[in-house]
């Protein structure tokens, strides 16, 4: 492959496996997280190349291109999703969040390394209040170095992920390279009338053991126990019900002023199975954080649901805690979606030649 990609915030490695199945060459990654980089090497199936720990604001770019035997101005792709946490719409606390300097760190090693293409991925809440000043900031010191920026706002579900996500996207274009304005696919065509459901992504999975230990075959595939009020909650549920629909005296005392009070309907939720997933979280694990109830089983969908609902592959292996796992799957820009970034980037590409 000629098509030569750093994934910078690689995580647990979503975003490089969609792109690897596009035709791109991701040669390296790095992160800050020891788990999600012990994840990335554990699959090297899915994952050929490797990835290493290393903090963003302290990386040299030079000394990687050099060590992969680049020069400035080779590398075909630089990708990335900076930590997003700071800029979330749920999020309560100062705006001067640390994380927020990410985006412009990410900048740095794009104005140093002069990929071809950029592409960075965050959370919707970098066009709102909270990370406006942010992103304008990062499109105009791209702007001074040479790149046009395309920013769209994509929908996981509208390219084969079963699941509602909403994405901002940026795509940079080295103006002394390519000439014509980059365009966003705001969906695949073969989903541009349907979505694929939850039923046809975890819907053949056999049911975890019911001693709450992990399934022989399928890793990561496990009923956690739910207390026994959460139980008696998630049994008065139907499939795609959530909090709203409790009766009242089973509802937690702070959701008992109701769903448009407090925003949040689809706590203590099942999912439905002729539908997509609500967004997989950094905490999917748990019935009380989300609509995370499986849709006719009383229990939490398993790690290996949440993983599948965010398309990695089925033999995808983690490492770490439940918790741990959960936050790289939940974390992670979906493959499927990472996979068409990439054919959009390839075709412009290719058609731009």
């Amino acid at each position: 492959m000629k098509f030569k990609c750093i994934d910078a915030f690689c995580g647990a490695g979503g975003l490089s496996i969609g792109l690897v199945k596009a035709g791109i060459d991701v040669i390296f990654g790095f992160d800050n997280d020891p788990l999600s980089i012990q994840t990335y090497n554990l699959n090297k199936k899915h994952l050929p190349h490797f990835a290493e720990l290393h903090d963003v604001t302290k990386i040299d770019p030079i000394d990687i291109l050099k060590r992969l035997n680049l020069n400035i101005g080779d590398l075909f792709l630089l990708a990335g999703g900076p930590p997003c946490q700071g800029f979330s719409i749920q999020r309560i606390g100062s705006d001067q969040d640390q994380r927020n300097s990410l985006v412009l760190s990410h900048a740095r090693l794009i104005k140093v390394m002069k990929p071809k293409f950029f592409l960075m991925e965050n959370v919707p809440g970098l066009l709102g209040k909270r990370g406006g000043s942010t992103l304008e900031l990062f499109l105009q010191q791209m702007d001074s170095c040479g790149y046009e920026s395309h920013t769209q706002l994509l929908n996981a579900m509208d390219f084969g992920v079963p699941q509602r996500r909403k994405r901002i996207f940026v795509v940079g274009v080295r103006q002394d390279c390519y000439h014509s304005p980059f365009k966003f696919l705001l969906a695949h065509k073969s989903y541009s009338n349907t979505h694929t459901t939850v039923r046809e992504a975890i819907g053949d999975l056999p049911s975890p053991p019911l001693d709450g230990s992990e399934h022989p075959e399928f890793p990561h595939h496990r009923a956690d126990r739910l207390s026994e009020t959460n139980l008696t909650r998630i049994r008065a549920l139907k499939p795609g019900q959530g909090m709203e629909h409790l009766p009242m005296d089973l509802r937690a005392d702070c959701h008992k002023i109701g769903p448009k009070q407090i925003g949040h309907r689809n706590v203590y939720g099942r999912m439905a199975w002729d539908n997509v997933a609500p967004t997989i979280t950094a905490r999917f694990d748990s019935f009380t954080r989300g609509q995370f109830g499986h849709p006719d089983q009383d229990r939490s969908i398993s790690l290996r649901e949440g993983a599948l609902l965010q398309t990695f592959p089925l033999d995808f292996d983690f490492v770490g805690t439940k918790v741990e796992i959960a936050r790289q799957v939940g974390n992670a820009v979906p493959p499927k979606l990472a996979e068409a970034l990439g054919h959009m980037i390839l075709d412009y590409h290719r058609q731009t030649l």
